[in-house]
């Protein structure tokens, strides 16, 4: 009964257009209510404690280095470098969005911002060069979702608080999937888009690729600078943000000189707005957590699914679809803080690897967001693109069952994330 009260509760006052963070809040005083222990103290403390962790300030200076990245023309390079490299092959500018996007994403870990800054650039590159546009923009947008899977990520930081593990070892075992992410669209593109008459780029002089590469290096040295710090144990995840934000603020107004003085209120303003959003959900997730802990609807849940417990593979399996369904109504953030602390003690009573967990979970959140009807790289493509969003959606198909069977291939063979994640961390 305790599960179908959270359930309702939470449900019930989304479907009435309540925000996600005060429906969490209202779940929990329901909650708290129907166990006969309401008492606002509860629900304020469990606020104030889960804004009061060092590992969250990550996120506010991740989201201004992508800010500063976009606005100081290090994305700009980043695909300039790709167009070089890649451009005059049929289909190039396809490759070019795949490329772009796994190199940003080792920088900004935001889906949004990514994706926005690849359409406003390739979409009308690629309509003038012939591509079938919902296509291009489907690609941008499935292109878009790996970001919050290879490192840095704000997902795999929420994901890490939540479920009190590494931040370090989530971004290590990311890096992987990241990548077969990319491949696995380099394989669609060049399936689905073999037979369009496109015009291609002239192919870059040898003084070409040197010039543009000289140009990107700035912007290629970030996620070298970013990662190896976490490697090698220089830096925390923490510490790497504030070097990635102040590293993309310099290299925007001192190397570049296209973020000029005047930009920073924007900047600084935007940053803000994202990040005061993503906080309060997490402040407001934790009052359900805790919650959910002290009604033990996990072992609830539990009981449901026993005899999955002894087959991991099948668990696992389960589980993914029902995340899947759950990414078609929900954004990446609320579905990480509703369902890890409901999930995690059911991983660890099966004997799944929590951090192999995580990067599964993550990948499969980033996949809703290419899901209708909420699909917010959707809508981000659709709005920047100047595309309508129906036929985003037509275009985006091929791709999103690609990265499906990606997603289906981990459960399947979880070495391939364990082992290299093992290597790298």
């Amino acid at each position: 009964m305790t599960l179908l009260v959270f359930i309702v509760s939470l449900l019930g006052s989304m479907a009435i257009g309540v925000p996600v963070a005060f429906a969490l809040i209202f779940c929990g005083v329901v909650l708290m209510s129907y166990m006969g222990m309401f008492n606002t103290q509860i629900i304020a403390q469990n606020m104030l404690i889960g804004a009061d962790t060092f590992t969250l300030l990550a996120i506010p200076f991740f989201i201004l280095a992508g800010e500063l990245m976009n606005a100081g023309g290090l994305s700009k390079r980043i695909i300039d470098f790709a167009i070089t490299c890649v451009g005059h092959i049929r289909g190039g500018l396809g490759l070019v969005a795949i490329i772009a996007a796994v190199i940003m994403a080792s920088i900004s870990g935001s889906a949004a911002a990514d994706t926005a800054a690849l359409a406003a650039i390739l979409i009308p590159m690629m309509a003038r060069a012939g591509y079938n546009v919902p296509r291009s923009a489907g690609l941008i947008a499935a292109g878009g979702i790996i970001a919050p899977v290879i490192p840095p990520s704000m997902a795999f930081i929420i994901f890490g608080v939540a479920a009190n593990l590494s931040i370090s070892k989530l971004f290590m075992a990311g890096i992987v999937p990241g990548v077969l992410m990319g491949l696995v669209l380099v394989v669609t593109w060049m399936i689905v888009a073999r037979n369009d008459k496109v015009t291609t780029l002239p192919r870059a002089s040898w003084g070409e690729c040197g010039r543009t590469s000289a140009k990107a290096l700035w912007a290629l040295g970030m996620p070298v600078i970013i990662l190896g710090g976490i490697k090698l144990g220089v830096v925390t995840p923490t510490e790497a943000a504030v070097i990635a934000a102040f590293y993309a603020l310099f290299v925007g107004m001192v190397v570049y000189r296209e973020l000029k003085p005047r930009d920073l209120p924007h900047v600084l303003i935007a940053a803000g707005r994202t990040t005061a959003a993503i906080m309060f959900l997490v402040c407001a997730a934790l009052v359900s957590a805790w919650l959910i802990t002290a009604a033990n609807i996990p072992a609830g849940i539990a009981g449901y699914i026993e005899p999955l417990i002894d087959n991991p593979k099948l668990l696992m399996l389960v589980i993914m679809v029902l995340v899947l369904i759950v990414g078609t109504a929900l954004d990446l953030t609320p579905t990480i803080l509703i369902l890890t602390p409901v999930l995690m003690p059911i991983i660890a009573k099966a004997g799944i690897d929590p951090i192999y967990f995580g990067v599964m979970f993550i990948m499969n959140c980033c996949i809703g967001l290419l899901t209708p009807p909420v699909g917010v790289v959707l809508n981000v493509v659709s709005s920047v693109g100047r595309v309508p969003l129906g036929k985003v959606i037509t275009g985006v198909w091929p791709f999103l069952i690609a990265q499906v069977v990606v997603l289906l291939l981990l459960v399947l063979f979880p070495d391939i994330v364990i082992v290299p994640a093992n290597w790298f961390y």
